[in-house]
């Protein structure tokens, strides 16, 4: 009796052991989802600190997060358990994850200056505004459509119809795109093909895919997720994109390192790591940091009257285009506009003709859900809202929803995590298209 207990013990203390080893191993990750988006929400977006804990970080271990946070230095330490993780926020490059560096050894340079002040988009027909308004109230304030709404904006024809905020939420709140800044990816590397910088067709050149099958990945590939990189973009765990974002200092470079797992242009995997591939690819064609950063500025910002965007950097200093975007609601609604009217902004070309026909194209592996960095409802996913509908999706229910028949651009931003809180999207189309 008294050995088969002592066995029992010993491998109740294995389990004990075994539970706190691979719990150690989350930990980074725990504690860096933490530090970095209480700090960017604070920091960035000007939210009130309980009410983020309280929503935005409430979920599995990351409600057990302890913060420290430093309005003087501008930092955030979450603690869990035996483990930290500290974020630090800079003005204009916003906030970083210090993952094997210290503030003080991030790249740093002159940021270019800022874009200057656009006109308001104009509002829109006064009997369309009051049609709508009992949809956005009941959307924002009572959350009929399910989901924690912080922001919702609706333009028809290029028009505002429909502007409505949470509390505390405003028009001059950056809030965070999450996946969104994949489809602002796509529109700097239009730029950069209409400039002549660079070409989608062609293989990228990679030293570290020379003597490999990945020496054939171009940017289409990329862009329509079809790499055949081998990729684990589950949330959960110790998957491939929660390392990337939460415990690699050079988030591009991690996602490169990944082995071929199919033919590039074969098979369909949606993967965060190919967006920040690309965007460290896109840094590497410029002189400089700075360089790179004006250029995103002066060529895609100003245009379209985005000012004071911040676009976050990884420790190596490469704007982390998968997730970490923050603008104005209403600079989401601009983007949008931009890929309603084919690329033109008040009837001059930004984007290359055809881009945007090329964007809506389906990857050839992905049953017509996906494009080129957007979404697309050719497979239905909205059943009630015209298969012409694209869009810019984000984790948490972060949405720009793109209707060329309809000439309708609808913004949605805010926390609707899956799958007991996610928005109602098809309803909320619906009734917004019923009533213009």
């Amino acid at each position: 009796m008294k050995k088969a207990l002592r066995i029992v013990g010993a491998l109740l203390l294995l389990a004990v052991i075994g539970g706190c080893i691979y719990l150690d191993t989350l930990m980074p990750i725990i504690t860096g989802y933490g530090a970095k988006n209480m700090a960017s929400a604070v920091f960035v977006s000007g939210r009130d600190a309980a009410t983020v804990k309280d929503l935005d970080l409430n979920f599995s271990f990351i409600k057990f997060d302890k913060f420290k946070i430093d309005y003087e230095n501008r930092t955030v330490t979450s603690r869990f358990l035996w483990r930290k993780a500290t974020a630090v926020y800079r003005e204009g490059y916003g906030v970083t994850l210090l993952r094997g560096a210290k503030a003080d050894d991030l790249p740093a340079f002159p940021l270019p200056p800022e874009v200057d002040a656009v006109e308001p988009l104009p509002a829109g027909d006064s009997a369309e505004v009051a049609a709508l308004e009992p949809i956005a109230k009941a959307f924002v304030d009572e959350r009929s459509y399910n989901g924690h709404p912080f922001a919702f904006v609706v333009l028809h024809k290029g028009k505002v119809v429909a502007e409505r905020y949470d509390e505390g939420i405003g028009p001059d709140t950056k809030l965070l795109s999450w996946s969104m800044g994949k489809s602002f990816t796509n529109a700097l590397i239009g730029l950069m093909a209409a400039d002549g910088m660079v070409d989608i067709d062609a293989p990228l050149n990679l030293p570290e895919w020379q003597n490999d099958g990945r020496k054939g990945i171009t940017l289409h590939h990329l862009m329509q997720m079809q790499s055949g990189l081998d990729w684990n973009e589950d949330y959960g765990a110790r998957s491939d994109v929660n390392l990337m974002l939460h415990c690699e200092p050079d988030m591009g470079l991690f996602a490169q390192e990944h082995p071929l797992a199919y033919e590039p242009g074969t098979h369909w995997y949606y993967s965060s790591g190919s967006t920040n591939i690309v965007m460290r690819y896109l840094k590497g064609l410029f002189p400089s940091d700075e360089a790179f950063l004006g250029y995103i500025r002066e060529r895609l910002f100003a245009p379209l009257g985005i000012r004071n965007a911040v676009w976050e950097v990884d420790v190596a200093g490469t704007p982390v285009g998968s997730s970490y975007l923050y603008v104005r609601p209403m600079d989401y609604a601009r983007f949008g506009e931009l890929y309603l009217e084919d690329g033109c902004v008040a009837g001059e070309r930004l984007l290359p003709e055809g881009w945007v026909d090329y964007t809506v194209t389906p990857a050839s592996d992905s049953g017509g859900q996906y494009g080129a960095f957007f979404w697309l409802n050719q497979c239905g996913r909205y059943p009630d809202a015209p298969a012409d509908l694209f869009s810019c999706n984000g984790h948490d229910g972060q949405q720009i929803f793109i209707i060329p028949s309809r000439e309708l651009v609808v913004v949605i931003l805010g926390y609707s995590p899956k799958p007991d809180r996610v928005i109602d999207f098809n309803r909320l189309l619906k009734d917004v298209m019923e009533v213009l």
